[in-house]
């Protein structure tokens, strides 16, 4: 093995989606070792020195919930990058509540996979998120909570990644195609007025009563969360 290659342990059930994977990070330039039930996975992620983990959600004899969980109750910090067959915003919830960073619904192209854990590796190498500040809004990327007006607001893990986008990016107007590929991602192709959607249920969620939106709509661009 190289020495200043990227080590990533996959954890996958179907051994042909398994190899797979493998090969393109491998030629992607990872070096990878494969497990294909929970125990094992969680036996090697425990013990093997790991740059990421690609964990699959439905697992023989130890599902990927709890292979996340104990992990990080070991004290395992590796950035894992879960995946599930299932669709459901409950499931991304429960993954990221048991210490996964990124989550990724099969199938799934190639290179979005490639960009997901590039992505996931750089955050990692930057060190600890820091809390976002922006007027009476703190997103806690860490802790994944968001404060409102004093008030605990619970979001969606997509509600959840577009503030923090926003946040990021303060006081900039953003373009709705800028917002759909740092939030949805480069290979979405559903309706746009998804984002518009969204922005309604973040309203709808830290607005209150008689202060005007954070959140506003740029004419003719799309939107910007400003702190005056």
């Amino acid at each position: 093995m190289s020495g200043d290659r990227r080590r990533v342990l996959v954890i996958e059930d179907d051994h042909a989606l398994a190899k797979a994977v493998a090969n393109l990070l491998e030629d992607a330039g990872f070096d990878v070792e494969q497990r294909h039930d929970g125990e094992s996975g969680l036996a090697e992620g425990r013990v093997g020195e790991y740059d990421a983990i690609v964990l699959d959600l439905m697992l023989p004899k130890r599902n990927g919930f709890s292979v996340a969980q104990d992990l990080r109750a070991a004290g395992v910090h590796t950035p894992l990058l879960m995946l599930t067959a299932k669709d459901g915003e409950w499931d991304e919830v429960e993954g990221l509540e048991v210490g996964a960073d990124d989550f990724m619904h099969k199938p799934f192209e190639n290179s979005i996979l490639i960009a997901h854990l590039h992505a996931l590796l750089r955050r990692h190498d930057r060190g600890r998120p820091q809390r976002l500040v922006v007027g009476p809004i703190s997103l806690d990327p860490l802790r994944r909570a968001v404060v409102a007006y004093g008030r605990d607001i619970a979001l969606t893990p997509r509600e959840f990644a577009l503030l923090e986008f926003l946040m990021e990016r303060a006081n900039e107007p953003l373009a709705k195609t800028e917002i759909l590929a740092a939030v949805w991602g480069s290979g979405f192709d559903g309706d746009p007025n998804i984002v518009e959607v969204y922005i309604g249920y973040l309203r709808r969620k830290i607005d209150a009563a008689p202060f005007e939106s954070v959140i506003r709509t740029v004419r003719g661009i799309g939107y910007s969360i400003r702190a005056d």
